[in-house]
């Protein structure tokens, strides 16, 4: 489970998240979306520990900021940062014994081969293109069999067999009872696995949807509708314009 409460960011005197609260329960897959400047950047940097903020991150209950919340999250930035004197398989070794994680090879040779990684093992950090380092993120992120993971613009830069092998871990880490959080502007690539998103502009959470309760509805669709104005900010009320139930 993730849970924000009441997060607050400023920078200066500008007010980049206000008061923000949204909850992704065990084994769903939460999606936030927002333009550039609604805040999310701030909110996924607070989550992962990477700024200062008001309010509170609880990771499976525990605060976010504790090395026992730390343990069961795991993070793939937007930006891959790579040791540059570490090979590939040594960014492995490293995240495995900074989070003590019990991970056979067996499995890390798996998880190498569903990304292509396998015969780049020794290849070093610098000699890696952007979309090679985003696989090496992904799969330090997921060796450590993380029990909450935030994904951040994931699929920028993957090629198409990677972003499909990456939309089939996400479920199978649904499955396995995984709370996952997507931040994308790329709507097409999560509208066959969110299960609740939540829709940011100027630091607020103006719209909050569940699969469940909208259906079928074009997850772009609800999109455009709340961001211009049309789409009340809880789920389940009633819209002014269209008289549609979201």
């Amino acid at each position: 489970m993730l849970e924000i409460l009441n997060l607050s960011k400023k920078y200066g005197k500008t007010l980049a998240v206000d008061q923000v609260s949204f909850l992704v329960p065990d084994g769903q897959i939460g999606v936030l979306l927002g333009p550039n400047g609604a805040g999310k950047s701030t909110i996924i940097k607070s989550i992962a520990g990477l700024v200062r903020y008001e309010g509170q991150v609880r990771i499976q209950g525990i605060l976010g900021k504790s090395v026992d919340a730390k343990k069961v999250f795991a993070y793939v930035p937007e930006i891959p940062a790579m040791y540059e004197a570490l090979t590939v398989r040594e960014h492995i070794d490293f995240i495995l014994k900074a989070y003590q994680a019990e991970t056979t090879g067996e499995e890390i040779e798996h998880l190498l081969e569903r990304f292509e990684l396998a015969d780049k093992q020794n290849k070093l950090g610098n000699e890696l293109s952007k979309g090679m380092m985003q696989k090496v993120s992904i799969c330090c992120a997921l060796v450590v069999k993380p029990q909450v993971i935030l994904l951040d613009e994931p699929m920028v830069g993957l090629d198409p067999a990677a972003i499909k092998e990456l939309k089939k871990i996400v479920l199978e880490l649904k499955e396995q009872g995984v709370t996952v959080l997507i931040s994308t502007h790329m709507l097409e690539m999560v509208k066959e696995l969110w299960d609740v998103t939540f829709v940011m502009e100027k630091g607020h959470i103006i719209g909050t949807y569940s699969k469940d309760t909208v259906g079928a509805e074009n997850l772009e669709d609800l999109f455009f509708q709340v961001t211009s104005g049309g789409v009340s900010e809880h789920s389940g009320r009633e819209t002014e314009s269209s008289g549609r139930r979201v």
